[in-house]
């Protein structure tokens, strides 16, 4: 290699490796071997399960103070995902009635949830969809301020919480007792 770049003899030997060099790198490979055990899979196992008990355990959630954000946070998510197994599992069942022709559609399910469904179950299911419907566009509304760079402060984002709490019970009554 030295070679094909011109160099002679001489500037290989100056270029090449030192005495010093591969006796540094034989004591290196010396070393590193002798340190080296041979183990067994559930040996391996066994020895991280050793040194795991020993770690420092991080603080639990506990010791910190609860804030509106955690609970606002916690919230949207739980609401976006109620919410959208409603709607699927409805869209759900209208498309697989109409693919098997079961006969569901609006006229039928509205009877049938007249009938069927008692008026404290109608009222709830009625509750919690308009509640979550109107916390959770209130919230996304939150997010789009955020996203415009407002209320980014400690005092904007309970402001901006409260004001999203205050929203959804006035709007989710409005909702409920259409």
């Amino acid at each position: 290699m030295i070679v094909t770049l011109g160099l002679n003899r001489s500037s290989r030997a100056f270029f090449g490796p030192s005495v010093i060099s591969r006796s540094c790198r034989l004591l290196i490979s010396k070393r590193l071997n002798s340190n080296v055990a041979k183990t067994t899979f559930k040996q391996e196992n066994q020895l991280l399960v050793a040194q795991r008990k020993h770690r420092p355990v991080s603080p639990h959630l506990t010791i910190y103070q609860p804030q509106i954000t955690w609970y606002l946070s916690s919230l949207h998510r739980i609401s976006g995902v109620v919410l959208g197994m409603g709607f699927f599992a409805v869209t759900m069942a209208f498309g697989v009635s109409t693919i098997f022709g079961l006969g569901l559609n609006t006229d039928n399910l509205k009877a049938f949830y007249k009938e069927k469904v008692p008026s404290w179950a109608d009222l709830t299911m009625k509750a919690g969809a308009a509640y979550l419907f109107v916390f959770h566009f209130g919230n996304g509304i939150r997010h789009l301020v955020w996203d415009m760079g407002k209320e980014l402060s400690i005092k904007g984002v309970n402001r901006t919480g409260i004001a999203v709490l205050i929203v959804a019970a006035i709007g989710g009554t409005s909702l409920l007792f259409k």
